[in-house]
């Protein structure tokens, strides 16, 4: 069993609903895999014994969604990179634009030869 993190505890505030003004005063515990069976085991009732069974289920099935997305997961992380960089790149070449903008213009140019006479 272990507490959760501040940002773990928000999303899962997000995720059920609850509302802004009230419910927890504490960050909330959780059970890791292992401790959903040890508990199994010392929970001897019919609906524990149950409910341990739906979330040692719940587990498994998370963990097989894990493993089979792994590829599309680092595929999403390689593509937040690339716009991550090239979002710099054009911050960048937007800020030398703003810069080129407040150089004033050079004054007129000066007439090369000799004047007509007229």
């Amino acid at each position: 069993m272990f507490r959760l993190k501040e940002s773990e505890a928000e999303n899962l505030r997000s995720q059920i609903a609850t509302s802004s003004w009230g419910g927890r005063r504490h960050l909330p515990y959780a059970f890791t895999e292992h401790g959903v069976a040890m508990l199994s085991a010392v929970l001897a009732s019919e609906r524990a014994v149950k409910m341990s069974v739906l979330i040692i289920r719940a587990f498994v099935r998370m963990r097989e969604l894990i493993a089979n997305h792994k590829e599309l997961a680092a595929r999403v992380e390689k593509i937040e990179d690339m716009k991550n960089r090239q979002n710099s790149v054009i911050t960048i070449l937007a800020d030398e634009i703003s810069d080129l903008k407040a150089i004033p213009p050079p004054g007129p140019k000066r007439r090369i030869g000799f004047p007509r006479q007229g």
